[in-house]
Parts: structure tokens; C-alpha cells; sequence
């Protein structure tokens, strides 16, 4: 069986990963990610996820390599990572009372065989209105740091009691690796993988 390659440095994605049984490598991408709100959100989502995976096996032609991005939206646009404090702050004040979505984009890659799967998955997030005590939670949660690296400005399992009111799709689309998705372009190439049922409580080390 060839070799198969994560090209993702994210600890949420390389746990759920595990969890399928799938055994594979790390390598992170050098793709630059870019946003745009001109086109949809799923078009990019795939795009970039299609990036990731072209950059890595560029290198190893051998290997099946996975890359997968993430995406927040809301109004139509398109979120980054926040790039300090204050633009989580924002983000998060932004979400409250309202819907949000949550795009993760997943491509397989086999480059020898010219093989390129990709496909999309979305889950909406709805946050609770805001109070004084949800105004304070959400100071807290930026204080930890935990949105520092996350799409949107938060980590949903550590946000889940205290910001989020509920959702409308799977957490593992969320935390950043659609497992069903996922399991079904493996199989198109082979590979044996499970889908993931993800328990609200269950946290990602970092």
C-alpha cells in the first residue's frame, strides 16, 4: 500500500485522522492560503484543500496525500485566522445571537496515478445572544489563547457550553476533518477508513 501523507500540521486533524485506523506521516504544507469572498466558500474550501495536497505531492508522486482547510463564514464573507487578540474578540462578538458556517474542504491525492479527489462538507453554528455572563465567557475564552491558530477565532470543543447555542451538521467538520467525507474518497483509492463519531465532549490536545 503507498504510503499515505497528512498535509496538515493541525493536532485536531492528525487525531481524527488516527481515529479512522488509517497509519500515515506528517508533512505540513507550504501552500499559501488565500481567501476570497467573490467566489463561494465550498469552491474555496476545495481549492485550497486541493493546494495543500498538490504542494505536498509534488514531492512524494509515490504517496497518497491528504490536505484539508477550513473555513468560517458569515455575511458572506470569509474569516481568517485572527491575527491577535483583538481580532478574536471580534470575531467571536461578531457571531453572537447569529449563525455561522463552518466549510471544511477535503482533497486526496495520488500523483503518480494522476489521481485528484476532493469533495466538501459545511455544518452551521449557532451562537448564543449575548449577555453579561456570555460577554464574560467570551473574554475568558480569548484570554486562554486557544483561537490562536483556528479558523474563525475559536475551537469548538472549547467553546461548546458556554458560547454555542447548537449546531446543524458534524463536529468533525468543525474541528477541521469531515470523517465521512473523507473515509469515502479513501475508499474510491482502497483504503479501508471509519468514519469518526465525534462525542461533544471530547477535547484535541494541542
Amino acid at each position: 500500500m503507498a504510503e499515505i501523507i497528512l498535509a496538515s500540521q493541525s493536532p485536531r486533524r492528525r487525531h481524527l485522522l488516527a481515529r479512522m485506523g488509517v497509519e500515515f506521516t506528517v508533512e505540513p504544507s507550504g501552500y499559501d492560503e488565500k481567501l476570497d469572498d467573490s467566489r463561494s466558500i465550498e469552491e474555496v474550501a476545495i481549492e485550497l484543500s486541493l493546494g495543500k495536497a498538490r504542494d505536498v505531492a509534488a514531492h512524494h508522486p509515490q504517496a497518497i496525500v491528504i490536505g484539508s482547510d477550513t473555513i468560517v463564514g458569515i455575511d458572506d464573507h470569509q474569516l481568517e485566522k485572527p491575527a491577535d487578540s483583538d481580532e478574536a474578540h471580534r470575531m467571536l462578538e461578531s457571531y453572537a445571537g447569529r449563525e455561522s458556517v463552518v466549510v471544511t474542504g477535503v482533497a486526496v491525492i495520488h500523483g503518480a496515478s494522476s489521481i485528484e479527489l476532493s469533495g466538501v462538507d459545511m455544518t452551521k453554528v449557532y451562537f448564543k445572544s449575548d449577555t453579561p455572563d456570555v460577554a464574560r465567557l467570551r473574554e475568558d475564552y480569548v484570554k486562554t489563547g486557544d483561537w490562536a491558530d483556528k479558523a474563525g477565532g475559536y475551537g469548538i470543543q472549547n467553546i461548546r457550553d458556554t458560547l454555542i447555542d447548537h449546531i446543524d451538521g458534524d463536529y468533525d467538520t468543525v474541528i477541521g476533518l469531515p470523517t465521512k467525507l473523507l473515509a469515502r474518497l479513501l475508499s474510491e483509492l482502497g483504503i479501508n477508513a471509519m468514519p469518526v463519531e465525534v462525542s461533544p465532549n471530547e477535547l484535541y490536545d494541542d
